[in-house]
């Protein structure tokens, strides 16, 4: 895919979401739709595209929420997120975030990850490359942990901390204020923090791959 230039984040994509935050209704919705396309949308997929040759395609996922199984009917999104390769991007009122891994697994998936944590030459080598992210000022993310060790491992094996861990991933976000984020220094720092995360996102392709158990839903 050819590069197309990305001119920044638009104050209007930030103050877009700042309406919709105290608004998100049909109604704003449908009145602001317009900004939605031009200021937000035309962005992102300018952005992607600035980035598609290097880590892979992309899908922006669309606004509206799936409210089926919600207690929040909100309808609408409050950010506009996309898979990027293997990679995730997001933008909202709050800033830029970029990430990778695997933040929800199967429980096949789990149980790979576990067994490769224990391992002392796999588990030792996820905790330099943790390392590794932490040095370079990137977070490593945690949605879901256990109180203590899952059952099967010691309680005082020596890396129990990362046994506790439910899913495991690289972030990095900024805030919207930032001066550059109006500019088109923006693909560079995502692309930074993708090629820092690709040693994470390679343990966990050999280590943990995908889940068998997709395949019988």
């Amino acid at each position: 895919m050819t590069a197309t230039a990305f001119p920044g984040w638009p104050d209007a994509a930030v103050e877009f979401y700042r309406g919709l935050e105290a608004d998100n209704s049909k109604s704003f919705w449908t009145e602001h739709r317009a900004v939605y396309d031009a200021e937000v949308l035309a962005p992102m997929q300018a952005l992607l595209a600035d980035l598609t040759d290097e880590f892979g395609e992309a899908k922006i996922f669309r606004p509206n929420r799936d409210i089926r199984f919600s207690a929040d009917k909100s309808p609408y999104k409050t950010s506009i997120s996309a898979m990027l390769g293997n990679g995730y991007v997001e933008f909202s009122a709050r800033g830029l975030g970029v990430g990778a891994g695997c933040h929800m697994m199967a429980a096949d998936q789990l149980e790979r990850m576990r067994a490769a944590i224990a391992d002392d030459g796999s588990g030792a080598e996820l905790v330099d490359i943790l390392a590794g992210l932490e040095a370079a000022d990137i977070e490593v993310m945690v949605r879901d942990r256990l109180k203590t060790a899952p059952r099967g491992y010691p309680k005082d094996h020596p890396r129990a901390d990362l046994l506790r861990n439910k899913d495991l991933a690289a972030w990095k976000h900024w805030p919207a204020d930032e001066p550059w984020m109006r500019t088109d220094e923006v693909p560079a720092r995502i692309a930074e923090v993708l090629r820092t995360a690709r040693p994470l996102v390679r343990w966990l392709d050999a280590n943990v791959g995908d889940s068998t158990l997709e395949r019988r839903r």
